[in-house]
């Protein structure tokens, strides 16, 4: 009796497990997701080690990890002839040192971005590690920032020098002694210096060579040499290029011809400033060239208004200092139709190329309608510096205009949203000049971005008090 009443339990709890009604068993949930980096436990030798003789460095931290990009992420101070070789596996990180130690130089490591955990990615910012092969570490530091000259803005990207030498031709010839990189706020630091004196540059860093090489690179440079201390001011670099500012890609706005069509090399390319076939009734129509004019019959190139194709009186054509650019002189009739007829033989490019035929270009200017006044109120402003207020859209100068008052008063401006820049012109030239460095040291003109951003709206009067400080 009681061996049956046994069977009978267990069929009802099999019942219970395996029957319809039953939950399924689902193991239980993980924790939550590790958002942790990775720590440090030690590192063989120890850091700060002086007369330090070792061939490698070893970082053992408390989970699995992985280093990216060493070569991108790691800087190694001095910057050596030979780049260490960086290996991990498990929890450990093993540097090699490839390059012959200098003897009492102090030495710092630092990874960056570059180690993070092996499962889910967590980063362990600023790891460093110094050593020394004398009997003392260099404590002398300075920082300072780069900021671009001609917009204000920030290039992340840039990488700061340290160079030993005081001759021009070392940015040219020789690598850095230092280097650093920026923060997202373009600050930059040094650390563990010996006291020398430097001189201190940043550049767009093209193909790791850290080399200024050719004009168009940004490069930036201090105009005295850096003696670091314990209270060294901060110091800003001013980075410049000297490509022309503004310089748009070429739109082919003539007929196109597919890839290969030889027909199509011997056609003049050229492309206009119009936005969606409509002319800004404040704005200079141009046309741009892909290469230099090598003549120019501005008789051949005929304006037209209305349907009717009645001939435009009073205008005339400039061609730029670069013979690629021709402006169009004139003050434009508004909400009316316009015709540029450009005859095939109004132009022949250095390379011999002209229009296959005749093309015509059909636009239509604004109304002043679609326009609104603007008047600016900027507080704060030193004229004895040249001012030119510089009105920004898109990340392109769209206004400038030079100071002379604190008052800016326009009838007409086309509605949108624009930002706000300070051109502090020295030579008064109204446009912003790069620097000069080989020979003549000479800093770029410098742009301020102003925190206040402005919306013009349409058939309004727009007013705006601005503070330029």
């Amino acid at each position: 009796m009681r061996s049956f009443s046994i069977l009978i339990l267990l069929a009802i709890i099999i019942s219970m497990l395996t029957g319809p009604g039953c939950a399924n068993i689902i193991p239980p949930a993980g924790g939550p997701r590790d958002s942790l980096p990775p720590v440090l436990l030690k590192t063989s030798p120890a850091d700060s080690t002086r007369r330090f003789t070792e061939k490698k460095i070893v970082f053992a931290f408390n989970e699995f990890v992985e280093v990216q990009s060493a070569q991108e992420n790691l800087i190694v101070s001095p910057l050596p002839k030979i780049f260490p070789t960086v290996e991990y596996k498990l929890n450990t990180v093993t540097v090699k040192l490839k390059d012959t130690l200098e003897a009492n130089t102090t030495y710092l490591l630092q990874f960056g971005n570059a180690v993070k955990d092996f499962n889910e990615g967590n980063v362990l910012k600023n790891l460093s590690y110094t050593f020394s092969t004398g009997n003392y570490i260099d404590s002398l530091e300075f920082s300072g920032n780069v900021v671009l000259a001609e917009s204000g803005k920030l290039d992340t990207t840039l990488t700061v020098m340290l160079h030993i030498s005081s001759d021009d031709s070392a940015v040219v010839k020789d690598k850095p002694r230092y280097i650093a990189k920026l923060d997202s706020k373009g600050n930059f630091q040094f650390r563990n210096l010996p006291p020398k004196t430097f001189y201190l540059y940043a550049l767009k860093d093209e193909g790791g060579t850290k080399r200024y090489f050719k004009d168009n690179q940004l490069f930036a440079f201090s105009s005295a040499p850096v003696i670091p201390g314990k209270k060294t001011e901060p110091i800003t670099l001013y980075a410049y290029s000297s490509k022309p500012a503004g310089q748009l890609p070429s739109i082919n706005l003539s007929n196109r011809n597919s890839k290969g069509n030889t027909s199509a090399d011997k056609r003049l390319r050229y492309s206009n400033n119009l936005s969606g076939g409509q002319q800004d009734l404040l704005t200079i129509f141009k046309l741009n060239f892909e290469t230099p004019l090598a003549s120019f019959d501005s008789s051949k190139l005929n304006l037209y208004i209305d349907s009717n194709f009645v001939p435009v009186k009073n205008y005339s054509w400039l061609l730029d200092s670069t013979k690629k650019q021709l402006s169009l002189r004139i003050d434009w009739k508004e909400n009316s139709f316009y015709s540029l007829v450009l005859d095939k033989e109004f132009a022949t490019d250095t390379s011999g190329r002209k229009l296959l035929k005749t093309d015509t270009l059909v636009f239509h200017s604004r109304k002043t309608a679609e326009y609104g006044s603007l008047k600016l109120r900027l507080k704060n402003l030193d004229l004895k510096k040249n001012p030119v207020l510089q009105i920004i859209s898109g990340d392109q100068v769209y206004k400038s205009y030079p100071l002379s008052g604190a008052e800016l008063s326009q009838n007409l401006f086309l509605p949108g949203d624009y930002e706000l820049r300070i051109l502090y012109d020295a030579n008064k030239n109204g446009i912003w000049d790069p620097g000069e460095f080989f020979g003549k040291h000479k800093q770029p003109e410098i742009v301020k971005t102003l925190d206040r951003k402005i919306s013009v709206k349409a058939a309004f009067e727009n007013e705006f008090d601005i503070n330029t400080e």
